[in-house]
């Protein structure tokens, strides 16, 4: 397993997880808390958003970069909110790629609680960022 943890602000203050483990999907995952949950005490729709586009992102990442680390731009992304997660479960979010090209990648993601339920889906385009060392 490969983590990328404490990178970004972001990352600090959520405590998400960025898995690049697998050379062919990206994962991330968040113990959700009470921090995490919206008025409805679930977890907020902007992060479940955020991290699928994390997990998302990663994904594309992989396919020039085995660490995961290559920067990609989220062009588009859209969600689909199916369940509720709350406080004290752990979510996770998985990339998959389903198309493209040389400069756009469409990407798949499912965010899953650990029980297994689908809490939401997501669909997104995404850019690399290109190379300005050369």
């Amino acid at each position: 397993m490969s983590v990328i943890a404490d990178e970004t602000g972001a990352q600090r203050a959520l405590g998400y997880v960025i898995d690049v483990g697998d050379p062919e999907s990206a994962r991330c995952w968040l113990d959700v808390t009470e921090a995490h949950t919206n008025r409805h005490d679930v977890l907020h729709g902007g992060i479940a958003s955020l991290l699928l586009d994390s997990a998302m992102g990663a994904t594309g990442s992989l396919t020039v970069d085995p660490a995961g680390r290559a920067p990609f731009l989220t062009v588009s992304l859209t969600t689909q909110f199916l369940t509720p997660a709350r406080a004290g479960e752990r979510v996770t979010a998985v990339g998959r790629i389903t198309g493209g090209g040389r400069s756009l990648l469409f990407i798949a993601g499912e965010l899953r609680a650990d029980t297994g339920t689908l809490v939401a889906s997501a669909t997104g385009v995404f850019k690399r960022v290109p190379d300005r060392t050369g």
